[in-house]
């Protein structure tokens, strides 16, 4: 039996998300010579990524970005793949919460257990639950 790759097929919208997340840097050196003589030299760099990817790397933003809108704050929060589905999630929510497409949770979710109350130690029907 042969050990195939399976591959899936992404359409234009996961190529453009993934090269949103990921970043994208283009280098191009055109030059214009005749007879061995460079007549024009242009360099060019480009880069495609979101904000948040820009951000993550230090790269500069165009004049005139507002980086006190709110939607900035959404830069400092970190994102995982939910590791059964996929699905992209805050981390800390994906820990905390699981995921909700799949249902997957979290080893590391905390756990509530019984603890009694201090006030009614001796009361068993008085139970509290904390996290621990």
């Amino acid at each position: 039996m042969k050990n195939s790759v399976v591959r899936e097929s992404g359409g234009l919208v996961d190529v453009i998300d993934r090269i949103l997340d990921k970043g994208l840097v283009l280098n191009a050196d055109i030059s214009v010579s005749v007879a061995g003589t460079e007549l024009l030299g242009v360099k060019i760099t480009a880069t495609i990524a979101s904000f948040e990817t820009a951000a993550k790397y230090g790269l500069e933003f165009p004049s005139g970005t507002n980086l006190n809108a709110p939607a900035w704050e959404k830069v400092s929060e970190t994102y995982a793949n939910c590791p059964e589905c996929g699905n992209r999630r805050e981390e800390r929510l994906l820990i905390r919460e699981g995921c909700p497409v799949c249902g997957w949770e979290s080893p590391l979710k905390k756990k509530s257990v019984p603890a009694l109350s201090q006030n009614d130690s001796d009361k068993s029907d008085n139970i509290l639950y904390r996290n621990l």
